[in-house]
């Protein structure tokens, strides 16, 4: 099983950004524990702040891959075209945030997302890509 979990914007910063909400570790070393913890599924990992190689990357692994795990960051609540680009695609898609995005400021409430995505994960820290790829295996 082929799954790819993709990072949008500022999640390069993950382990130095805002750690009272995204915690202290780096998602690189997080991206370790998962390789180990699904040994049996080709995991990789994409990350860009660029809202067009995000599109370029969905259509690139969409008609491929058994899975795409997206936090699309802030574009999330601004981005039509990457909801438009996962309309597009067959490759199912399951929409993971880190925080709680509903506790938080209310323009984080609207996900162009979350219309196109197998389903929605929310709110449980790095567990969130965990339980992301549990749903594939499932």
């Amino acid at each position: 099983m082929n799954i790819i979990i993709i990072n949008g914007p500022n999640l390069n910063l993950l382990g130095k950004r805002e750690p009272e909400i995204y915690g202290s570790a780096t998602f690189e070393d997080y991206f370790e524990t998962l390789q180990s913890q699904f040994s049996t599924v080709n995991l990789s990992y994409y990350q860009s702040n660029v809202e067009g190689e995000l599109i370029n990357k969905l259509h690139e692994v969409g008609f491929d891959y058994d899975g795409i795990i997206l936090n699309a960051g802030a574009y999330t609540h601004t981005s039509i075209g990457i909801g438009d680009a996962i309309k597009g695609i067959v490759t199912p898609v399951v929409e993971v945030h880190i925080s709680n995005t509903f506790g938080r400021e209310s323009f984080r409430h609207q996900s162009y997302v979350s219309p196109n995505a197998k389903g929605v994960i929310l709110g449980f820290g790095m567990q969130s890509y965990q339980l992301a790829i549990q749903s594939f295996l499932a």
